[in-house]
């Protein structure tokens, strides 16, 4: 567990050397992740400061400088994490979206934040909604990353979100079974009931690091022929 034992201060990053690297090697849009400040002031042993919620918002000031940084050096969007948000609803109630917020003050391109249940190999049980989630509305993001393929997860909760891009993660990452791309089409339409088709672009529910290799390229295979049937089906504005 990291321990806070002073002022936070964001030392030079090596992402900004990696996204410079990265943009030498493609003319793809880039999207870079970043840990959020609501999650590492869970994480951490606060010495230092009074409350959680000042931990917090000294980790959104350092989380904002490097997403400067990065847009600066060339990415294209970045995603904060913040599975705590779901993991502890009451603390994020309180100060979570004051932080989010904070850290993406003032940023120069387009931003995700991706709450979710935490990674999928290591944490099996899933409730069917999330206990934060509607209150993102408030976000200055303009992406909201969330899962729903292996909670099965009551898509109604995204007419709560009227604003923002939503990944639609569509992907379970339980298991290294192969879902089909009829499975995967079935699961974007449930979410078409409470959401824009501009406003959906499909994803994986969440980090696919503990599922072989294999497994994983044929699982996004079929999500990218998924979205060529969506397209088909809806229009081109379906991502």
């Amino acid at each position: 567990m990291p321990r806070i034992t002073g002022p936070i201060k964001r030392r030079h990053p090596i992402s900004v050397e990696e996204v410079t690297a990265l943009k030498k090697l493609t003319d793809r849009p880039i999207k870079f992740t970043v840990p959020g400040p609501f999650t590492m002031a869970q994480q951490a042993q606060n010495d230092f400061y009074p409350t959680t919620r000042e931990a917090a918002l000294a980790y959104a000031e350092a989380v904002r400088e490097e997403v400067q940084d990065l847009f600066a050096a060339g990415a294209d969007i970045i995603q904060l994490d913040e599975p705590y948000m779901q993991a502890r609803p009451q603390a994020a109630e309180e100060y979570g979206i004051e932080a989010l917020n904070r850290a993406l003050q003032g940023t120069s391109g387009t931003t995700c934040v991706h709450i979710c249940f935490g990674y999928a190999a290591l944490i099996h049980e899933r409730p069917e909604g999330y206990s934060f989630l509607p209150q993102l509305h408030q976000a200055c993001c303009h992406q909201i990353s969330i899962e729903t393929a292996q909670s099965d997860l009551d898509c109604s909760v995204l007419s709560a979100l009227s604003e923002q891009t939503i990944l639609l993660g569509v992907i379970d990452l339980s298991t290294p079974e192969v879902e089909s791309v009829d499975t995967i089409v079935g699961r974007v339409k449930r979410a078409l009931a409470y959401i824009d088709k501009e406003r959906v672009v499909l994803a994986p529910d969440c980090g696919m690091k503990y599922l072989p290799r294999d497994a994983s390229y044929s699982k996004i295979s079929n999500m990218v022929a998924a979205a060529r049937i969506l397209r088909e089906e809806f229009g081109e504005s379906l991502g």
